[in-house]
């Protein structure tokens, strides 16, 4: 029997593959690789899908967090608060600037716990950096209640929530700027690496357009120090064929996990829970269990793929052990990094591979 991987992305480009095929000899055929109208027509129907005013394509997510706190001038001595339990990428994007993480716990859901984001503020607090995990948009409320009553800037990772909404607004669109990865596992994946920013301020568009090519706004023309971040035609290309069919990519990943949510019982996971007013796109469809590793070993035997997102909480990854935190300072952070499991979850899961994953788990 085949093994159930944790993770397919062959099956998402079978879907459209002739679409995609068109797309890709169409640019090749073009002869204009970089900066060209695909990128154009990508940042525009990015941006109206959204909501938001403009949209700017780079190269990944991750220069997308970190530009979007140079172009926001925040860096020394400033600290930016951001959940505990996230991808180490959203914490690079402040450090990278020379700027201090400051940590909040997660709530239940997995997303930054706004009731515990005031206590942490200080005359150096700068921005909030508000990370949309898994797939589900956060408490937005109060946290742009807080950013308008310190005076704080508000940048929202968007790499997992692309179309996820928050009292029917779209994530990405709340703050001074939402960053976007397309990593190809994403909801809306490219094929290779490919990232954007979303803004309603014509200056920052402008100021990252310029940071992104060399800080260049008109070609030799160098206005700052600016970075080679720049989404390439063939991926942007890919990318508006994929976003022509992300309604019924999302609504296909809804289906599988509302299966999921109705057919798994075990007492010895937890299974996610969604906020009121809050939409999920399922990124991941993470459980919880007191016995995890045991858990992915016992599935791993049965032929079925999990990841653990993720297994060491950015505080105490050695890359940032000079912030001198130590096991214990975050535990409920911690708690989550010993206790989460990603299941299967794709695009052309078929309803087989489905019942084996229900079936494993609810007999472990």
């Amino acid at each position: 029997m085949e093994k159930i991987m944790p993770n397919r992305l062959d099956r998402g480009f079978y879907m459209y593959q002739k679409e995609f095929e068109i797309k890709a000899l169409e640019v090749l055929r073009s002869g204009w690789y970089i900066l060209g109208n695909e990128v154009k027509q990508f940042e525009n129907e990015f941006a109206s899908f959204t909501g938001s005013k403009h949209c700017v394509g780079l190269a990944s997510g991750l220069d997308a967090l970190w530009i979007a706190f140079r172009v926001l001038g925040i860096g020394k001595d400033d600290e930016v608060i951001v959940q505990g339990n996230t991808y180490i990428a959203s914490v690079m994007g402040i450090t990278i600037n020379g700027a201090t993480p400051v940590f909040v716990e997660p709530d239940e859901y997995f997303n930054i716990d706004a009731s515990k984001i005031e206590e942490k503020i200080t005359p150096k607090t700068k921005a909030i950096l508000v990370v949309h995990l898994y797939g589900q948009a956060s408490n937005m409320k109060p946290i742009t209640d807080l950013c308008k009553k310190y005076n704080l800037r508000l940048v929202e990772d968007c790499a997992q929530s692309h179309g996820a909404c928050f009292d029917g607004k779209m994530t990405g669109t709340f703050g001074d700027i939402g960053c976007f990865s397309f990593y190809p596992s994403k909801n809306l994946g490219a094929f290779g690496d490919a990232g954007a920013i979303t803004t309603d301020d014509e200056k920052l568009a402008e100021a990252v357009r310029i940071f992104r090519n060399y800080g260049s706004e008109k070609r030799y023309h160098n206005k700052v120090v600016g970075a080679n971040s720049r989404l390439d035609e063939l991926q942007a290309g890919l990318l508006r064929v994929r976003l022509t069919h992300i309604k019924e990519l999302a609504e296909e990943k809804q289906k599988i996990c509302g299966r999921y949510l109705e057919e798994l019982h075990n007492d010895k996971i937890q299974l996610p829970k969604i906020r009121d007013g809050a939409t999920h796109i399922w990124h991941q469809f993470v459980i919880r269990s007191k016995q995890r590793d045991e858990l992915m070993k016992y599935l791993d035997e049965k032929g079925i793929g999990t990841i653990i997102h993720y297994p060491i909480p950015p505080h105490l990854s050695e890359a940032y052990s000079y912030l001198g935190m130590k096991g214990g300072s975050l535990p409920v952070t911690e708690l989550y990094a010993k206790e989460v499991l990603s299941i299967p979850l794709y695009n052309g899961m078929t309803e087989e591979e489905q019942a084996r994953v229900i079936k494993a788990i609810n007999v472990f």
